[in-house]
């Protein structure tokens, strides 16, 4: 099998989605016809995303807010406070049906910068969308949805509006035989210690006798316990995640098709505010159903098969979210996110990736090279766009040499500049360089040959110098397996 592009050029001075610059975005474009899982590994690893059946990549050294690549180490992530804070409060809604308030997660825009956000921040998102092989930016986010149907805990009612507070008598002031007052996380600590060193003197105390029998060291919960939290018989509601494969030709799929494209349009109308002609039936197949992913499967592959997939939550038998997802030879990579308004309170972005996180770990179980999960652009320059940063440990890819580094060594030169090389090798460089134009792969009136070849067959003007810019971004590995087709 061949991946089959076609090259749509640079596409430059449109706006920006994350600072607002009418004429800020640079990238490089292609329409891929047909994709194998492991070419688009590689493009991804060169900072290349796709959008649908549109890939591209950002041209650094000119786009106004460069976007770099970020991948998250799965097997070695640890939830921070934030993220079990998240998943706490999943299972407190489904034990109790208690609706919290306020969403306080993590936005989480999509991915495939190009196409629609994931929940794009309000202070860095725009409103313009553009043709399929032309660029979408990320939309501006919509006012609050409406309140949820799901039960959920009155609210307290609001204090009554008071004056201003009487002032004090005249006194003499702190009694001077009191103690001071003292704050209770000070307490809180003091006693903690008083314990460790009562707990320590009874172990030194019986170590003279028969040694009791020690009891085994806490270990923090794992992601998984954290997801799989047991629940109550009683509890209110029920969630179960479907992972179903992007084909028209799978049963599953298409039995659910039909919901799964009206919570499309449901989440674009209330949360991005598009207009119900922009989110139809044929815009949902474009952008979250037509891939260039054809599915394959390998002998040390997961069981599943790579390609695209949806992960459905459903929740009380009805789908309220759906993840778009790429299993690739070596990550999960995260497409995008929409879901049903009324959930918006319980964070689905922060808590549809840490079950990616969580789904990617149990897939390096059947495949041991698929370890890390790719959350897509990071944009520093962009602060709302910082918090996938925040799933670590993770790194950055080196916009020149294409390395890896981690993001901890990576932020001190962004705070510096918004365009930065990451490797710290001065003589390191792209080791999949353009070496040798004439070996790059054409197809040409259906018939597959070297850009030599075809250059010799073609009349009229010379088209060398888009094609040497296309192997240059894709790299020579990629540029000598994939078609590029020439009308």
């Amino acid at each position: 099998m061949y991946s089959i592009v076609e090259i749509k050029g640079v596409k430059s001075k449109y706006r920006c989605g994350y600072c607002g610059c009418g004429m800020g975005k640079v990238s490089f474009g292609m329409w891929a016809h047909a994709m194998t899982v492991q070419d688009y590994q590689d493009l991804v690893d060169r900072g290349w995303r796709r959008s649908g059946k549109y890939v591209y990549k950002p041209i650094m050294e000119e786009t106004c807010c460069p976007q770099y690549t970020i991948r998250c180490h799965a097997l070695s992530f640890q939830p921070s406070k934030t993220h079990k804070k998240n998943l706490k409060k999943m299972s407190k809604f489904l034990s109790k049906g208690e609706m919290p308030t306020e969403c306080d997660g993590e936005p989480m825009d999509s991915v495939c910068e190009e196409g629609r956000p994931r929940e794009a921040p309000k202070a860095c998102s725009s409103d313009v969308q553009e043709p399929v092989d032309a660029v979408a930016p990320e939309k501006e986010a919509a006012p609050q949805p409406a309140q949820p149907d799901t039960p959920q805990q009155a609210p307290k009612p609001e204090a009554p509006i008071r004056g201003p507070p009487a002032m004090p008598k005249p006194g003499v002031g702190a009694d001077p035989s009191r103690p001071p007052c003292r704050k209770a996380k000070d307490l809180r600590k003091e006693r903690r210690q008083l314990k460790e060193q009562q707990r320590q003197q009874e172990g030194g105390a019986s170590s003279a006798g028969s040694a009791p029998a020690c009891a085994p060291p806490t270990q923090s919960r794992t992601l998984e316990d954290l997801i799989a939290e047991s629940l109550p018989e009683d509890a209110k509601h029920r969630l179960e995640v479907k992972l179903v494969p992007v084909s028209f030709e799978d049963p599953q799929f298409m039995a659910t098709f039909d919901q799964s494209a009206a919570l499309y349009a449901r989440y674009q109308t209330a949360v991005h505010g598009d207009a119900p002609s922009e989110c139809g039936e044929s815009e949902f197949r474009r952008f979250l159903c037509d891939s260039p992913l054809e599915e394959e499967t390998a002998p040390d592959g997961p069981e599943a098969g790579y390609g695209s997939f949806h992960q459905q939550y459903w929740l009380d038998g009805r789908i309220v979210a759906v993840g778009v997802i790429d299993v690739l030879p070596t990550c999960v990579s995260s497409v995008y996110l929409y879901y049903h308004p009324d959930c918006a309170a319980l964070s689905l972005g922060t808590y549809s990736a840490l079950r990616e996180i969580a789904f990617t770990r149990q897939l390096q179980g059947q495949s041991p090279k698929l370890c890390y999960y790719y959350l897509g652009f990071y944009i520093h320059s962009c602060p709302k766009m910082r918090y996938k940063g925040q799933y670590r440990p993770s790194d950055l890819l080196c916009p020149e040499t294409y390395a890896w580094v981690p993001i901890e060594q990576c932020v001190p030169r962004l705070e510096s500049a918004a365009y930065a090389r990451f490797n710290q090798d001065i003589d390191a460089v792209d080791e999949r360089f353009l070496k040798d134009l004439d070996r790059v792969l054409v197809l040409h009136r259906r018939a597959v040959m070297p850009y030599a070849a075809y250059a010799r067959k073609r009349r009229g003007p010379s088209d060398e110098r888009e094609v040497e810019q296309y192997a240059r971004l894709v790299g020579q590995a990629c540029a000598e397996r994939m078609l590029l087709y020439r009308a």
